[in-house]
């Protein structure tokens, strides 16, 4: 044992924030410390390189405990959370005999897919047959059948002889959404009406959750976090109000909530926005029920949120990354104390589930629960100054968007106008355009592409389309945009599979060893997010020597990697020798690039460029 123990106080006295700030402001060496260091995100406020105690100061949510209002660390005092597998049915017997086997892998909570024309008490009877009344069931069913629905649950599960009070459940009522995602022109009557027969039925099962607030399909569809959070407070208030003005009391209305959000792979500020969401919507609907007991107020504004990893980052292309995006996803949002949550499978952007990758992506939840011990502690991130600092800007921003659509008329009028569409849209764009240029960037798609992958028959999976019925005259009203943000890559690498010519890049390195490496590697990937084969080298003596070797390997581009001041010598020569033979490609943006460009050399490959639109334009040239 050693004699002198660590003295923390004595050894690491504090510093200060100016001391830190010299100290930084030293190594910069006269760089611009807000350019460097400060990030600007994309939901538009600054990300500090460092966050000190005084930064928390006032936020009265650092002196709460789990489950105290307004439940910014969470509703409950524990943090288990539910397991959920979604199983599209059908047919009954098969579902059932497929939900029944994913109770004994880990699942607690099932989802139902239903079809709104084989809707009966036997269909009922045959999907739910053994199932234990202490799973919690979610149904997803045409809006125009969802009480119906409802009525069939509550018999059946009367005649089984559960406790009616103690189930626990939801049915995805959400015509708003179906607005977005497919143009169905809907009325408010249409909705308030079937709401409140929803609503009825549901009398009977007080523990189901019956309207849904789908926010994952504002982020599947490329918005940034506090546009998701901001539009879900709104559509949940919304529905609040139509039911208000049907004569259903508020706190009713808001106990039968329940939101679905997407989670995506910005890990700290994905749990900063579930920690904001659950405050805020605590405090509109607190405000909703002024006047009534504290009991009343306090449940009612619990948020109930299912989280579901986002399929806007999956990619076609090395597709085993997808199990790292929703491992860090599920981290974040069990971390933030979500109720439940469904990570899809890996190989969800092409094709169907398989028992394989849907086994793996329960086992990440098990993973976290079972063996990472995530459900053994509440909300670990209070406190940190970071993570507090996000929650309270987050909350911000999407307060300010919570009050724009209020001030516009509410969520439905901004539905019916578009706005949200357009909003998202533009948002979504601007992704891309991050992406395509590597500002945002998708590991195994626009950076360090698996060179020798093919498609293997793997396609773009269109949108679910919902046969129904309820959906044949959708395209009445703008949609949210069907996206992923790897497609416009990936359609690069199918159009060069499907010529069948595999064009070939070959490094010329010569020069300086650090740079002609550095250089060969940005090439390497930068060709390979096309697809294209790539030959790299360790260098060659002479520009003659690297020409003839590229034309020996039958090479379609010969890329020069050097040093700027090399350019100046080896790029004229390279181009001489190699521009009947080759298309040539210079890596990197030296001073000396005008005079390049005035002796014929054209392309130029270098950080500052934008990736995507520079490899459909080499695709036209090289894949016919």
């Amino acid at each position: 044992m050693a004699k002198n123990k660590l003295n923390l106080l004595a050894d690491f006295p504090p510093v200060s924030t100016e001391e830190w700030m010299a100290k930084i402001t030293a190594d910069l060496k006269g760089a611009d410390f807000d350019k460097k260091l400060v990030w600007k995100t994309n939901e538009g406020f600054n990300v500090r390189p460092f966050y000190r105690a005084n930064d928390i100061e006032g936020l009265k949510t650092t002196d709460l405990l789990p489950g105290e209002f307004p439940y910014v660390r969470g509703t409950k005092t524990d943090n288990n959370w539910l397991i959920r597998q979604d199983v599209k049915v059908d047919d009954p017997a098969e579902a059932n005999k497929k939900a029944l086997d994913l109770l004994t892998k880990g699942v607690t909570s099932l989802g139902f897919k239903l079809s709104k024309k084989d809707l009966g008490a036997d269909y009922i009877a045959a999907l739910l047959q053994g199932i234990p009344a202490t799973v919690e069931l979610n149904f997803h069913i045409c809006v125009s059948r969802a009480a119906e629905l409802v009525e069939l649950l509550a018999a059946y599960f009367k005649a089984q002889g559960f406790d009616l009070a103690a189930l626990q459940g939801s049915v995805n009522f959400d015509p708003m959404n179906r607005m977005l995602l497919k143009g169905k022109d809907l009325e408010e009557p249409f909705i308030t009406e079937r709401a409140t027969a929803l609503l009825r039925a549901a009398e009977a099962l007080p523990g189901y959750r019956v309207i849904g607030v789908n926010a994952v399909s504002l982020q599947d569809a490329g918005a940034h976090i506090t546009q998701e959070l901001g539009y879900a407070l709104a559509w949940g208030t919304q529905y609040i109000e139509m039911m208000d003005q049907a004569g259903i009391d508020p706190a009713e209305a808001a106990r039968r909530v329940k939101f679905k959000f997407g989670v995506g792979s910005n890990y700290f500020m994905e749990m900063a926005k579930f920690r904001a969401a659950r405050m805020l919507w605590a405090l509109i609907v607190d405000k909703y029920l002024e006047g009534r007991p504290e009991d009343v107020r306090r449940a009612a504004s619990k948020m109930h949120i299912h989280a579901e990893t986002t399929t806007f980052n999956l990619t076609i292309f090395d597709a085993n990354v997808n199990m790292l995006r929703t491992q860090t996803e599920a981290m974040s949002a069990v971390l933030a104390g979500v109720d439940s949550l469904t990570v899809l499978p890996y190989d969800t952007a092409y094709k169907t589930a398989d028992d394989f990758s849907e086994r793996i992506a329960r086992n990440q939840q098990l993973l976290l629960k079972e063996e990472s011990h995530f459900d053994k502690v509440v909300d670990p991130a209070a406190g940190s100054y970071y993570i507090e600092t996000l929650t309270e800007a987050i909350a911000k921003q999407a307060w300010a968007i919570f009050l724009d659509v209020e001030d516009k008329g509410g969520f439905f009028a901004a539905i019916k106008q578009g706005l949200v569409q357009q909003a998202i849209t533009a948002t979504a764009e601007a992704r891309l355009k991050a992406i395509s240029s590597r500002k945002e960037i998708l590991v195994g798609t626009n950076q360090y592409p698996n060179f020798t992958e093919t498609a293997a028959g793997k396609v773009t999976l269109e949108p679910h389309t919902c046969k129904c019925g309820c959906s044949a005259e959708h395209g009445q009203i703008a949609t949210l945009p069907h996206v992923r943000g790897a497609e416009q890559f990936e359609a690069l690498r199918f159009a060069t599979e499907r010529s069948g010519k595999r064009p070939k890049v070959f490094m010329l390195t010569i020069g300086n060893l650090a740079m002609r490496l550095a250089r060969a590697q940005f090439s390497s990937n930068f060709f390979a997010c096309a697809g294209y084969e790539i030959i790299d080298n360790l260098g060659f003596d002479t520009v003659a020597e690297g020409v003839q070797a590229a034309e020996k390997a039958g090479a379609d581009v010969l890329v020069l990697c050097s040093s700027d001041d090399e350019y100046a010598t080896f790029a004229p020569e390279a181009y001489r020798l190699a521009k009947d033979k080759f298309l040539f490609v210079v890596a990197g943006a030296p001073a000396c690039m005008d005079d390049l460009k005035a002796q014929g050399i054209e392309h130029f490959i270098h950080v500052r460029v934008n990736v995507l639109d520079t490899l459909r334009r080499f695709n036209e040239l090289l894949v016919r």
